[in-house]
């Protein structure tokens, strides 16, 4: 499992010109589930996620947690985060677990994150989308499974 998390000052998630989410001040997150990843991932990635201090202080430094500025999670599923690189020009994507393997994963992320008290809005699984955010710093950081 990877995630990608950008601090944001406010995002956007659309899917056939409709929003379906948008938040202000916090992360936008892109979830990829690998092949082999198990159920129990999810909880530990969105925990570490909750425990990630990114957000500034009074004083400049990234010492708070989303809890800490009151922020909020727009949480995206990507597979694409999974690309095989390895060989040739296009993306092999045999790394990234099938739908009907990840949409489960990802949704039990998103209720860990709700269970711990965010507010979360989500793309829609298996859609074509488009997201729009303004990346506050610009901040990004890649988790990664073996991380959490």
């Amino acid at each position: 499992m990877r995630l990608v998390v950008q601090r944001v000052s406010r995002a956007e998630v659309r899917a056939g010109g409709v929003v379906l989410g948008s938040i202000g001040r916090g992360a936008a997150v892109l979830v990829g589930v690998g092949v082999g990843d198990p159920p129990e991932l999810a909880d530990r990635l969105a925990d570490r996620l909750l425990g990630l201090r990114y957000f500034e202080d009074a004083d400049g430094r990234t010492n708070l947690a989303i809890d800490d500025v009151g922020g909020s999670f727009l949480v995206v599923s990507q597979f694409t985060l999974l690309a095989d690189l390895r060989r040739g020009r296009r993306p092999g994507f045999a790394p990234a677990a099938a739908p009907a393997v990840a949409e489960p994963i990802v949704n039990r992320f998103v209720e860990r994150l709700r269970e711990a008290g965010r507010d979360v809005v989500t793309g829609r699984f298996g859609a074509e989308m488009e997201l729009e955010l303004v990346n506050d710093g610009p901040f990004t950081l890649v988790v990664e499974a073996a991380e959490a």
